[in-house]
């Protein structure tokens, strides 16, 4: 694994967690998982894509989902994002649903979300891999410490940043993030396509528009939460 693609911010303040017990016991999991023939998402070359794309000083919210899409194709390192050329999924449709709500922005004809990630928007899922058609199914393995280490990290910022929790395991992180009394933190639930209650919680909640008033009350631009068309550059 080649940590070196890591932006250096993201190197320096996870520097011990990569070199903890725990991560190479992590690391030897999955290496025996796929030698079993499972197939592990998104491929191990785009694990830490949300660091890769968002530096460390550069993050100007954190949207925090749980596990990557178990579907062969979908998951990338971004979490509710999907690979150009996949069908959105509905609890994204429902994010630009409420997008097109919030600040007027017109639906999005793609799922891929890198142009949050490039402004400042780290999109960060609680588990970083998967196995296919088993959500959750890599739980208890270590991943959990690992990202609340990155949230520990983005703490430590002195630029504010907001929290966007959406969902039950999402808002488990409330208390220790408002804890510290540092960034806001927003919750509600999850944009799930589930029926009910599941998600008009979701709806009206406002997050996208509340968050850009923070950041330019407290100095900092702005987030364009429209995605171009695509194609755009991807490297």
């Amino acid at each position: 694994m080649n940590l070196n693609a890591l932006h250096p911010s993201w190197q320096h303040a996870l520097k011990d967690e990569f070199e903890a017990e725990y991560m190479a016991n992590l690391f030897a999991f999955l290496a025996a998982e796929e030698a079993l023939g499972k197939q592990i998402y998104p491929p191990e070359n785009q694990w830490f894509e949300a660091l890769r794309l968002t530096p460390l000083d550069a993050v100007k919210a954190v949207i925090l989902g749980q596990d990557p899409y178990p579907r062969a194709g979908k998951a990338h390192g971004l979490a509710f994002s999907v690979q150009p050329g996949v069908t959105i999924p509905a609890s994204l449709r429902n994010v630009y649903k409420e997008l097109q709500s919030d600040l007027g922005i017109r639906i999005a004809t793609h799922g891929h979300l890198r142009y949050w990630a490039e402004q400042g928007v780290l999109l960060l899922n609680t588990l970083l891999t998967v196995e296919q058609g088993k959500p959750m199914a890599h739980k208890n393995r270590g991943w959990e410490r690992f990202t609340d280490a990155v949230i520990a990290a983005v703490h430590a910022q002195n630029n504010p940043v907001v929290f966007m929790l959406w969902g039950d395991k999402a808002k488990a992180k409330a208390t220790d993030i408002s804890a510290k009394g540092r960034h806001p933190v927003l919750a509600t639930s999850h944009p799930s396509s589930m029926g009910g209650a599941a998600h008009r919680g979701f709806f009206g909640c406002k997050h996208f528009s509340q968050c850009n008033a923070f950041l330019e009350q407290h100095g900092r631009a702005a987030i364009d939460w429209s995605l171009p068309d695509l194609p755009f550059v991807l490297v």
